[in-house]
C-alpha cells in the first residue's frame, strides 16, 4: 500500500509516519512539489492520500485507478466532490470529532469577549484613563450578564450541543434548531422552529455546516425576527452570513455585537464590510486549532488508514 501525504499544514510532525510505514510505504509532498510533478504524476501508484484533496478533481479522479481512500484532516467535505469519488470507486473519510471541544469553547470566548468588554476595559487599564473605565460602565460599554438569558443554537450535532452544555453552565436557557432532532438534544435543550429561535434568542450561535439550504441563513430577513439588542456568534462557517446584511444590522444597532471565526471570504480582504466595526470581533478561522485538537486530528488520521487497512474502515462519508 502507497500512502502519500500532501501539505498537512499546522500538524506538521504530529503526524506519526512511523506508525504510517507499519501499514504501506509513505511518501510525501508539498503542494508546490505536486504542482511542479504534476498531480496525476505524483499519486498514480498512490492507493491512500492524506490532505492535499483541492488537487482531487474529477478529471484526476479518473485517471488514478489505483487511488482507494482520500483523508480529509478536517470535519466539513463540501469543497471536495465525494459523490463522484464514489463513483470512481474512492472511499473519502473525514475526521468528524477533532474539533468538538475547541470550536464550542471558542463560540463561548468570543461571546464573553463582547459581554464582558475585554478589549474596551483592557484599553482604559493600559491608557490609565479611570474616566473611561466609568464611562462605560455607566452606558458606553455595559457588561452584559448571561445568567438568564437565552442562547439559541442552529445546528444540535456534536458542536453545538456543547456549545449548548457550555451556556447551560452559565446559566443560559437553550433553544435548538436542527432538522434531525434527537434524545440527546432533547436533554440539553428545547428544539424550536428557526423563527421562534431567533425571536426568543438573546445570543445566537451558528453551529450547523455550509450546504446549500444553509447559505445566507443569516440574512435581512433573519436578522430583522432577531431580538433587539441581540449577540450573534459564528464559528462554523462563513458563508452561513449574508456579510452586508449583518454589517447593516450592527450599524443600526439592531444587534449589539457579532462574534466570528469565519468569514465568507478567506483571509478576510479589506472588502469585508464587518472589519471595521467596533462591535464586531473577528478571529482568523482559529477555534479548530489548539494542540490538542490537532494531535487528535492527526492521531485519527492515522487511524482511518490503519482500519482501512485491516478492512474495517471508519469516518467513510460517501
Amino acid at each position: 500500500m502507497v500512502i502519500t501525504i500532501i501539505d498537512i499544514g499546522m500538524l506538521g510532525d504530529m503526524l506519526n509516519r512511523d506508525e504510517l510505514r507499519k501499514i504501506g510505504e509513505v511518501r510525501e509532498y508539498t503542494s508546490a512539489e505536486v504542482m511542479k510533478m504534476g498531480v496525476v504524476k505524483c499519486m498514480n501508484e498512490t492507493d491512500v492520500v492524506l490532505g492535499g484533496f483541492r488537487f482531487l478533481t474529477n478529471d484526476v479522479m479518473d485517471q488514478l485507478t489505483n487511488l482507494k481512500l482520500v483523508v480529509i484532516p478536517a470535519t466539513g467535505f463540501n469543497a471536495f466532490d465525494v459523490d463522484h469519488a464514489r463513483k470512481c470507486g474512492i472511499s473519502v473519510a473525514n475526521n468528524p470529532d477533532y474539533g468538538t471541544a475547541p470550536v464550542a469553547q471558542h463560540a463561548i470566548a468570543l461571546l464573553l469577549y463582547l459581554t464582558n468588554q475585554i478589549a474596551y476595559y483592557n484599553n482604559a487599564l493600559r491608557s490609565g484613563d479611570f474616566m473611561q473605565t466609568m464611562k462605560g460602565i455607566m452606558g458606553d460599554a455595559p457588561l452584559i450578564e448571561l445568567a438568564n438569558k437565552t442562547i439559541g443554537i442552529i445546528g444540535f450535532g456534536r458542536i453545538g450541543r456543547n456549545v449548548g452544555k457550555m451556556a447551560a453552565g452559565l446559566g443560559m436557557k437553550v433553544l435548538a434548531y436542527d432538522i434531525f432532532e434527537n434524545d440527546e438534544g432533547r436533554k440539553l435543550a428545547e428544539y424550536t422552529t428557526l423563527d421562534d429561535l431567533l425571536a426568543r434568542s438573546d445570543v445566537v450561535s451558528l453551529n450547523c455546516p455550509s450546504t446549500k439550504e444553509n447559505r445566507h441563513i443569516i440574512n435581512a430577513e433573519t436578522l430583522a425576527k432577531m431580538k433587539d439588542g441581540a449577540f450573534l456568534i459564528n464559528d462554523a462557517r462563513g458563508d452561513l452570513i449574508d456579510e452586508a446584511a449583518l454589517a447593516d444590522a450592527l450599524r443600526s444597532g439592531k444587534l449589539r455585537g457579532a462574534g466570528l471565526d469565519v468569514v465568507e471570504k478567506e483571509p478576510a480582504g479589506p472588502d469585508n464590510p464587518l472589519l471595521n466595526l467596533p462591535n464586531c470581533i473577528i478571529t482568523p478561522h482559529i477555534a479548530w486549532t489548539p494542540i490538542e485538537s490537532r494531535q487528535r486530528m492527526a492521531d485519527t488520521m492515522v487511524e482511518t488508514v490503519r482500519a482501512f487497512a485491516n478492512g474495517t474502515p471508519i469516518n467513510i462519508v460517501n
